[in-house]
């Protein structure tokens, strides 16, 4: 009986099939009858007519699909909303030797490719998104989501398991409001403000590796509400209500965190982002986190694709026993020599007097603060549009007495490669 019902399933999903293919097939032949086939008497007017039959000939076969039920009601709708759709993505690979040889296999206080003398599959992403067009003519309204497997999607990934999709990087409803030049409203789990750095590693960043600020000074993608708008071509302005800088998807506390960005744009070449955030953490509201960043770009030579970068961050964390405060500073210079080969290198400092931002973090034991450095070098080969190969060599150096697995300096090297569709 099983068996048998199976086959009646699957019998009349053929029939389905070859219901919808007629129809299919009776409105291309229709739609290329109407677009290659020249009117005798050239008239406008009867092409004009040919074409409102065509139209009418197209609904009388949807509405005629949706009744033998081939096709479901809004079916041309869902066809239009995929095709407005895109789909994007990449894939990255890569391996890394720890001159520390750490005894447990995991470089501490290292993003990407944490397990030493290790083969890694860092990320598999994939993205959907219906792009929204922000003006102040009309409404206009689209989506965004991102899942990301491998190693990485722990750190890169914040409270997806809470949602019942571990994989999930981000995920909104984006909306254009034609007020002024556009009000854009993006409603879900959002990427932070914060950093220079793509969360996306090597295949967005001159450097495969992550550099310290952006885990040590930054933070994970949240559930929130964001209001962006261009004031004017040069400058523009995003705030967000957030559950928290750190929390993720689900509020720790009755209160929110006020993230805020003021964009400047002073030429093609020039890019500035002041931003600053502020709220309670904790769930007993005792923690009262606040803090800016500064980040900037600059290209200095087109041909040959030189620029420079910098990243200033600021936290302070303030408690009933007193406030802690942790910064940094990093820089970049990257250029490509030819269009397949290029060099970046990044140089980064964490200070962490009071142990606040990297205390048993990343496998860095519970400390009462430290300084860490980073010098990062990395060659840049792009055999094909897609595809990008990154050879790296990185020092560290840490103020902790063995803070990297019993050493407190070492070399990180290896190499990185990514394919984006």
């Amino acid at each position: 009986m099983k068996f048998k019902m199976s086959r009646n399933i699957t019998d009349h999903r053929r029939s389905r099939f070859k219901s919808l293919g007629l129809y299919l097939g009776s409105a291309v032949v229709a739609a290329s009858t109407a677009l290659y086939a020249q009117p005798a008497t050239g008239s406008v007017e009867k092409l004009e007519k040919e074409n409102q039959d065509l139209r009418k000939r197209l609904d009388a076969l949807e509405s005629a699909a949706q009744k033998a039920g081939t096709m479901p009601s809004g079916g041309m709708q869902s066809l239009k909303a995929l095709s407005d759709s895109t789909i994007s993505g990449f894939v990255s690979a890569s391996y890394f030797y720890d001159s520390s040889a750490p005894k447990d296999g995991v470089s501490n206080g290292y993003l990407w490719s944490r397990d030493h003398n290790s083969f890694t599959l860092n990320k598999v992403k994939i993205t959907l998104e219906k792009p929204v067009e922000t003006s102040g003519d009309k409404w206009d309204a689209g989506y965004r989501a991102s899942l990301i497997f491998g190693q990485d999607a722990q750190f890169v990934n914040t409270g997806g398991e809470l949602q019942g999709l571990e994989t999930l990087r981000e995920a909104f409803v984006n909306v254009n409001v034609p007020v002024g030049t556009g009000l854009n409203v993006k409603a879900g789990q959002l990427i932070s403000l914060l950093n220079f750095e793509s969360g996306d590693g090597g295949v967005a960043n001159p450097n495969f590796s992550q550099g310290n600020q952006w885990f040590f000074t930054g933070n994970g993608p949240s559930t929130g509400v964001q209001l962006g708008y261009n004031l004017t071509e040069k400058v523009d302005f995003k705030v967000r209500v957030q559950n928290g800088l750190f929390t993720g998807v689900k509020d720790g506390n009755g209160f929110k965190t006020l993230m805020g960005s003021l964009g400047l744009k002073p030429d093609d070449k020039t890019s500035i982002s002041l931003i600053g955030f502020g709220g309670r953490e904790g769930t007993d509201n005792s923690l009262w986190l606040k803090g800016g960043s500064l980040i900037a770009s600059r290209q200095l030579v087109e041909k040959c694709n030189l620029n420079i970068a910098t990243e200033l961050d600021y936290f302070s964390a303030d408690q009933v026993k007193g406030s802690k405060d942790w910064w940094s500073i990093g820089g970049w210079i990257w250029t490509d020599f030819t269009p397949k080969a290029g060099l970046a290198f990044r140089g980064d400092y964490i200070n962490d007097g009071d142990g606040a931002g990297t205390s048993g973090l990343l496998g860095f034991p519970v400390n009462t603060g430290m300084d860490l450095y980073s010098l990062t070098l990395t060659l840049n080969l792009r055999p094909t549009p897609a595809l990008k190969i990154q050879p790296e060599i990185r020092y560290e150096h840490t103020t902790l007495n063995g803070g990297f697995d019993g050493d407190e300096s070492r070399v990180i090297a290896g190499i990185g490669a990514s394919y984006a569709f």
